[in-house]
């Protein structure tokens, strides 16, 4: 058996149901940062600004956007879940490392803190998955 095979099977018999409700906000925390981000376009060139990739690619925040709408809409309702955290993890190492280090975790504006919380939470959830209540499981019980 192979260890993605393991992980999975653990994960289907230690999910409890209150990591759906997480799981769920986790996804809507994404999403409405992605809406925010799509609204005041200003504040993501001042996230970035200053920061080393922030010169070099211009579709950079174009991609961190469309990443946390479709990441967080395919978390919300548990399709793909592993993989949409997985493309959620470099952007908020990214945050981490490149941006809230300057800001400092004591700043009155600063996200430092939800992005630490956020990318906690992406790395809980990649090694659970979606859980039972999840169009991941839906799919795997039913097959198309």
């Amino acid at each position: 058996m192979g260890t993605l095979q393991q992980v999975e099977r653990w994960s289907a018999t230690h999910h409890p149901k209150w990591l759906v409700v997480l799981r769920v906000a986790l996804g809507l925390s994404l999403f409405i940062k992605g809406i925010s981000f799509l609204n005041n376009t200003i504040m993501m060139d001042q996230l970035l600004a200053g920061s080393v990739m922030s010169n070099s690619v211009d579709w950079l925040p174009l991609a961190i956007t469309s990443a946390h709408l479709l990441g967080g809409f395919l978390i919300i309702i548990g399709l793909l879940t592993r993989w949409a955290v997985l493309f959620q993890i470099p952007i908020l190492l990214g945050a981490v490392i490149f941006i809230s280090r300057r800001q400092g975790i004591t700043n009155s504006g600063s996200e430092m803190i939800f992005a630490l919380v956020i990318l906690i939470l992406l790395f809980i959830f990649l090694i659970e998955g979606g859980g039972p209540i999840s169009l991941d499981n839906y799919f795997k019980k039913h097959p198309v």
